[in-house]
């Protein structure tokens, strides 16, 4: 079967304004099958948003290959535009146009017929709370709308897949809730989702797998369990104690966590080490001080990311 996105040891070459050529990617390769949500995560500078227009037909590849539902992206990029509903991280709202004519010349520029296109223009535009907007110009609108604006965009296609550069970015936490819904119930429908975010509460809470990406090179891929596996000598503990006081907290920075948070009768610590030898010290505290509650999880993503990028070369 066919995957919804292919991308192949694809590689990027820019060229410096001194001339100097600069490697934006390096070999990438990544496989996204129907239906899912797939994440992109980087710092900035990573090579995310050029593989982004790269796989959106934009920016070609200097060598690789990238198909998007069988259609090759250099060779075949009408058909592959065919298949994609767009939100780049630059402005995707044309700024002297009304958000009504943002939405619908979108709409028709793919093709769907008038009446069509009014009727879904007032479905999208109630529920990203543009209908008081529709008459007015973008360039009179925050960034924050402009953004709704970009996204609701993508929802006036039926196209199979939808890529996302940043695209909550500037939306308030309501908004971008709202947002994340869609997108779950798109994929349940079998849309297929690719998106790029440096919110990574947001790719571990949405996305069915993920990819980190640095230097324009693959760092780790995969669910977030198995990522998880990369980085196994990393784990938080929370601990509850009937009370704290200066003595144990000292005890517990003895221990050398990542990071100690203590909140009223509650700790929570980030280890990087083994889990073995940190529960027969835990042991000797809860001599003196019994610990009431004691809980051990895997990392966060941020967490991942983070341990990753240290050891990055």
């Amino acid at each position: 079967m066919t995957h919804a996105i292919e991308i192949e040891d694809l590689r990027k070459t820019y060229r410096s304004k001194s001339g100097t050529p600069v490697l934006a990617l390096d070999g990438v390769s990544f496989q996204v099958p129907q239906g899912r949500i797939y994440g992109l995560l980087g710092p900035n500078g990573a090579g995310k948003s050029t593989l982004v227009k790269i796989i959106s037909t934009i920016t070609p590849a200097s060598s690789g290959r990238a198909a998007v539902r069988g259609f090759d992206v250099a060779r075949q990029p009408l058909e592959a535009r065919r298949q994609m509903a767009v939100v780049l991280q630059q402005a995707a709202a044309e700024n002297l146009l009304t958000v009504r004519d943002n939405l619908l010349i979108y709409a028709y520029l793919h093709g769907m017929a008038r009446s069509i296109a009014e009727k879904r223009m007032k479905a999208v535009a109630e529920e990203f709370e543009l209908g008081g907007r529709l008459r007015d110009t973008v360039q009179e609108l925050s960034i924050g709308t402009k953004r709704r604006i970009q996204v609701a965009k993508i929802f006036m296609l039926d196209a199979p897949i939808i890529i996302l550069d940043e695209a909550t970015t500037g939306m308030d936490p309501l908004m971008k809730r709202r947002v994340m819904d869609r997108l779950r119930a798109e994929a349940r429908k079998g849309r297929t989702i690719l998106l790029t975010t440096q919110v990574l509460s947001e790719a571990e809470e949405l996305c069915e797998t993920i990819m980190l990406i640095n230097r324009g090179r693959t760092m780790a891929s995969g669910t977030l369990l198995e990522l998880r596996k990369r980085t196994a000598h990393t784990f938080r503990v929370s601990l509850s104690f009937a009370q704290t006081n200066g003595e144990l907290i000292g005890r517990l920075e003895a221990l050398k966590p990542l990071e100690l948070q203590v909140n009223g009768s509650a700790a929570e610590l980030l280890f990087h080490g083994e889990e073995a030898s940190l529960l027969g010290k835990l042991a000797d505290i809860s001599r003196d001080t019994p610990i009431l509650q004691f809980e051990v999880r895997g990392p966060t993503l941020e967490e991942i990311f983070v341990s990753l990028m240290r050891d990055s070369p």
